[in-house]
């Protein structure tokens, strides 16, 4: 489980493929690893993988993930590639400050930047969503954008608004994020579970 607060960003090192499974490599700082163990999990853009491999660098903490099929077909890690950064949060350990809400890492669909306004230090931006995901995005409910915590402003018919913070655009990717990326949606557990269950029970009383 993870909060959804960013705790930095980490750079791609190296993306390979052997037999179906692409390995991914990033570079963090040391203090991003400390007591980092093989098979913790870590948030990369919002998506939960399971270490591999580590090992000391020059500069830093390389760490090894392997990602499968699925998870590329569902996430925006497809479309990495070597010197991207990436959201990167470690799991939730007892006793840690929740000042995100819970996140599970498990990415329900992509969204795509429909716009970006900039003004000053307001930052809006505008993501579509699949129409079938659109029912469990709320205003002022919660919402995580590759991985970052965050409340759902305006809604459309496409898709809803996002008001972004300068702290959220210097510690996450969002900052650099552009017209037509995709990004990483996972949407509250909770709004999900209360939203199918009322569904189900209009299904069964109908």
């Amino acid at each position: 489980m993870f909060t959804g607060i960013i705790q930095t960003q980490a750079k791609i090192a190296q993306i390979t493929k052997d037999d179906g499974i692409v390995k991914l490599v990033i570079n963090v700082k040391p203090q991003y690893a400390t007591k980092l163990e093989i098979g913790a999990s870590i948030a990369i853009n919002g998506c939960c993988l399971t270490v591999t491999e580590f090992k000391s660098i020059l500069d830093g903490v390389e760490i090894h993930f392997d990602i499968i099929d699925e998870t590329l077909a569902l996430t925006n890690l497809n479309d990495l590639v070597v010197g991207h950064r990436v959201n990167f949060e470690r799991s939730m350990t007892f006793g840690k400050e929740l000042g995100g809400h819970i996140v599970s890492g498990h990415i329900h669909c992509k969204a795509t930047i429909a716009s970006r306004i900039n003004e000053g230090n307001n930052c809006k931006i505008k993501l579509n969503v699949p129409a079938n995901w659109k029912k469990y995005v709320l205003y002022k409910g919660f919402i995580a954008i590759n991985g970052a915590s965050l409340t759902v402003g305006h809604i459309d018919d496409e898709g809803f608004w996002l008001h972004l913070i300068p702290e959220t655009l210097s510690i996450t990717n969002l900052g650099i994020a552009q017209q037509g990326d995709k990004l990483n949606i996972e949407v509250d557990q909770q709004t999900y579970t209360i939203v199918n269950t009322v569904e189900n029970y209009m299904q069964q009383k109908g």
